[in-house]
């Protein structure tokens, strides 16, 4: 089983403002959806408040310390390796071989340490936000694709790919 990140980045860092996103690209929601399909998805419990309902198509697996949070569709974890867990059985009963980390800052922080892969939407811009990704040795990863999407949506981004060595 893979463990990957996939996460959309401005150039100072920024992931997020005000629990959502600060931009809106269509081509890179498209992206996160075409990635994510079929897939588990791992978030914190703010980024589950901010999409609102759980992601169709996919195992949504849930971290939150609150353990009387429940919302259907959802498999709740308190942990991290609890929510690895839950991802893995996913995988096992789907045929399925990658675990996706959609966020938010805690998270990605935690699972970034273990990951395997990054699917990095690489904004070109420097954004006001409040949530970051951590910063990470980019010595330590491989570029193993890179896509710039047509389209005209602003700011300029590209999409990366990046695993670990």
């Amino acid at each position: 089983m893979k463990l990957s990140l996939i996460v959309a980045m401005s150039r100072n860092g920024v992931i997020g403002l005000d629990n959502r996103l600060p931009w809106h690209l269509s081509e890179d929601l498209k992206y996160f959806k075409s990635v994510t399909m079929g897939k588990p998805i791992i978030m914190g419990r703010k980024t589950f408040d901010s999409i609102g309902r759980p992601l169709p198509g996919r195992c949504n697996i849930v971290i939150t310390r609150n353990p009387d949070w429940i919302e259907p569709g959802v498999k709740i974890a308190q942990t991290i390796d609890q929510a690895m867990l839950l991802g893995q059985q996913a995988c096992e009963e789907s045929g399925g071989e990658e675990v996706m980390v959609i966020g938010g800052e805690q998270i990605y922080r935690i699972a970034l340490t273990v990951a395997d892969r990054i699917y990095l939407t690489e904004v070109d811009a420097d954004i006001k936000g409040d949530a970051f990704f951590p910063e990470f040795d980019r010595s330590a990863w491989s570029q193993v694709k890179v896509e710039h999407p047509e389209g005209t949506d602003s700011p300029v981004y590209r999409f990366l790919v990046l695993e670990r060595i």
